[in-house]
């Protein structure tokens, strides 16, 4: 799934080409995706002036003059495609024209996104917005914040910082590149990280966002830039995906070249709550 560094970087994408502009035209080929599409959505966006776009977790709000915000939720394998061509491409349910010629189309072959339409001035009211936790890169996020949020819990700290309640747009990824970062163990019980550990991990999370929004979002799976190109931060990851091989901040016990063991044995991988979760376990605790 698209997590917020690839929201923010389809969001970019989207208020290059969208921002200030007219929508002439908008077609949806299906009544529903995750859930219903509502009936009058084409009829809103056609005409429309497009306001500005704001994120809110892994959501997308375009803003419309007038009132109205679309709520765009990429699912587990959506994207948004920008061109300037006609031709019709497999699984897109939405597609809009606007009047310097854009097509913009969202393309989900797994129907695991959504699109809904709300009043501007509630958006944060919306029944897949009320309770996400706060931003990650927003003033609201601090140590303090965090650390309350996990009082009391006994679950994983990587649990825990996937429940869109506790911090909002993280997801398997870049929690478990933060937690490198922060050389705290992904078993830790929740409730332990708070003072020093809830300080080392508030700038980790932030950092790690930061530097994949900046690389233009991470290729897994699916997942492409609304201009089709692929994102790139998956080289820059420091443990996940990489099960074995050398923790990059490790050092090797042997200065023989010819007996090569690494202090921690290598990035380690676990599943939790049906996830994979990659750590090293000499650094991490």
């Amino acid at each position: 799934m698209p997590e917020l560094p690839e929201v923010e970087t389809v969001m970019r994408g989207l208020a290059l080409r969208l921002e200030g502009r007219r929508i002439v035209r908008a077609d949806l080929a299906r009544a529903d995706l995750r859930w219903p599409v509502p009936r009058g959505l084409p009829d809103a966006l056609r005409g429309a002036r497009v306001e500005g776009f704001r994120r809110r977790g892994k959501y997308i709000l375009m803003r419309l003059a007038g009132g109205r915000s679309v709520l765009i939720h990429l699912g587990m394998s959506g994207r948004m495609r920008i061109g300037r061509e006609a031709e019709e491409v497999a699984h897109e349910h939405l597609i809009m024209w606007t009047d310097e010629g854009w097509r913009i189309g969202f393309v989900d072959p797994r129907r695991f996104g959504s699109l809904d339409l709300v009043p501007t001035a509630a958006e944060d009211a919306h029944r897949l917005l009320a309770d996400l936790g706060p931003e990650p890169l927003g003033n609201e996020f601090s140590e303090a914040v965090l650390s309350a949020a996990l009082a009391g819990r006994r679950t994983p700290i990587k649990v825990a910082l996937l429940d869109q309640r506790v911090v909002a747009g993280l997801g398997n990824i870049y929690v478990s590149e933060a937690l490198f970062r922060a050389r705290i163990s992904p078993r830790r019980s929740a409730a332990t990280v708070a003072g020093a550990r809830a300080a080392r991990l508030v700038p980790a999370i932030r950092e790690t966002l930061a530097e994949a929004i900046a690389a233009g979002g991470s290729s897994l799976r699916d997942y492409r830039q609304p201009d089709g190109e692929l994102g790139y931060f998956s080289h820059a990851w420091r443990v996940y995906g990489r099960e074995g091989e050398p923790c990059p901040e490790c050092p090797d016990l042997h200065p023989d070249r010819h007996q090569v063991k690494l202090a921690c044995g290598g990035v380690r991988r676990s599943v939790q709550a049906g996830r994979s979760t990659f750590h090293c376990p000499r650094l991490q605790r």
